[in-house]
C-alpha cells in the first residue's frame, strides 16, 4: 500500500457520507423554507462539510497513532480507526498535511460565506473549527464534552451552519432536525467507543464507556438513540417538522432492536460488531429519509 492510498483510507471516505447528509438536511431546510439556495453556494456548503469531516479524520489518526493508541486498539468495522498508520508509519506526514490542508479549505470556505452573511457566519464556524482542533487530543479527556462534541459538530454547527450560509432563517424545524442529528451522531461515537474502552484507557481517554462503565453507557446509548426518534415524532405532532418527515421513523424497528439486544452483546465481539453496523445503518438511513421528508 502506497503513503497515498494511506493517507486517502486515513480519512475514512467510507463514513464521510454523515456530512454529506447533515449538510444535505440543512440544504433540504432551506429549500423547505421557500426560494431555492443558489447552486454553487448549496455545493460549497456540501464541499466544506465533507472536508470538515475529514480533516476530523486525519488529524485523529494522526494523533491516534502518534499516543500509541492505534497499535493497541481492537478494530472493527465501525471503530478503533483505520489501521492505515500502522501499516504505513511512513505515511503519518502526510496525515497530518492533508488533515490541516483540508481543515485549511474549510476555513477558506467559511471566510466566504463569513463575507456574505456577516458575523452570524463566525460563531458556528469558529466553534466547528475549534472542534476539529481539540476533539482527540483535549475533548476525549472529558466525559460529558466528548459524548456531545460530536452531535453537537454534526447538528447545530453543520446543519444549523448550513442554513445560515445560504441566508435562510433558523426556526422550529431546522432546530427540531438539528437535535435529531445532535442525538443520534453522539449516540453513534458512544456506541463505537464500547470496544475501545480498554485501549482508550490507557492512553489516558476518559469518555462515558470508562467513567461510568459499559452497562450504563449501553443504557445511555438506548436512551439517545430511542430519545431521537421521541424528537422526529414530537416535531410532526407539534407541526414543527412537515408530514412526510414521518419517512424517518421507519427505521425506528431497528433502532428498538439495538437497544434491547446491546445489553447482551457487548461480551461477544461477533455480535456486538453486528450491532454496531446496523446502529450505522439505522443512522444514516434516517438522515436520509429525512432529506425528502422536508423537500416533499
Amino acid at each position: 500500500m502506497s503513503e497515498t492510498i494511506a493517507v486517502v483510507r486515513a480519512s475514512r471516505p467510507n463514513f464521510l457520507v454523515l456530512a454529506l447528509l447533515c449538510a444535505g438536511l440543512g440544504v433540504a431546510l432551506a429549500w423547505q423554507q421557500g426560494e431555492p439556495p443558489p447552486l454553487p453556494d448549496a455545493l460549497l456548503v456540501l464541499i466544506g462539510a465533507v472536508l470538515a469531516h475529514a480533516a476530523v479524520n486525519l488529524l485523529n489518526e494522526y494523533e491516534d497513532f502518534a499516543s500509541g493508541l492505534d497499535l493497541i486498539t481492537r478494530r472493527t468495522p465501525f471503530s478503533g480507526g483505520s489501521g492505515a498508520l500502522p501499516e504505513i508509519p511512513s505515511a503519518a506526514t502526510g496525515v497530518l498535511i492533508a488533515g490541516f490542508s483540508a481543515l485549511a479549505m474549510v476555513i477558506a470556505i467559511g471566510l466566504y460565506f463569513l463575507w456574505l452573511r456577516g458575523l452570524p457566519m463566525l460563531a458556528l464556524g469558529a466553534f466547528g473549527v475549534v472542534l476539529v482542533l481539540t476533539y482527540t487530543r483535549w475533548i476525549t479527556r472529558s466525559p460529558l464534552i466528548c459524548l456531545l462534541a460530536p452531535g453537537l459538530g454534526f447538528g447545530p454547527v453543520m446543519i444549523l451552519g448550513s442554513l445560515i450560509a445560504l441566508g435562510a432563517p433558523l426556526d422550529s424545524t431546522a432546530l427540531t432536525v438539528s437535535l435529531v442529528s445532535l442525538l443520534l451522531v453522539s449516540e453513534l461515537l458512544l456506541i463505537n467507543q464500547i470496544p475501545d474502552a480498554e485501549a482508550d484507557r490507557k492512553v489516558g481517554r476518559r469518555h462515558l464507556v470508562i467513567t461510568l462503565g459499559i452497562p450504563a453507557a449501553v443504557r445511555l446509548v438506548g436512551t439517545m438513540l430511542l430519545a431521537s426518534y421521541g424528537v422526529l415524532i414530537a416535531g410532526l405532532l407539534a407541526g414543527w417538522l412537515p408530514v412526510w418527515s414521518i419517512l424517518a421513523l421507519a427505521p425506528l424497528p431497528a433502532a428498538l432492536w439495538i437497544t434491547l439486544r446491546l445489553p447482551g452483546a457487548v461480551t461477544d465481539p461477533q455480535q456486538l460488531d453486528t450491532l454496531l453496523g446496523v446502529n450505522v445503518a439505522v443512522l444514516l438511513t434516517t438522515l436520509a429519509l429525512l432529506i425528502p421528508g422536508l423537500s416533499l
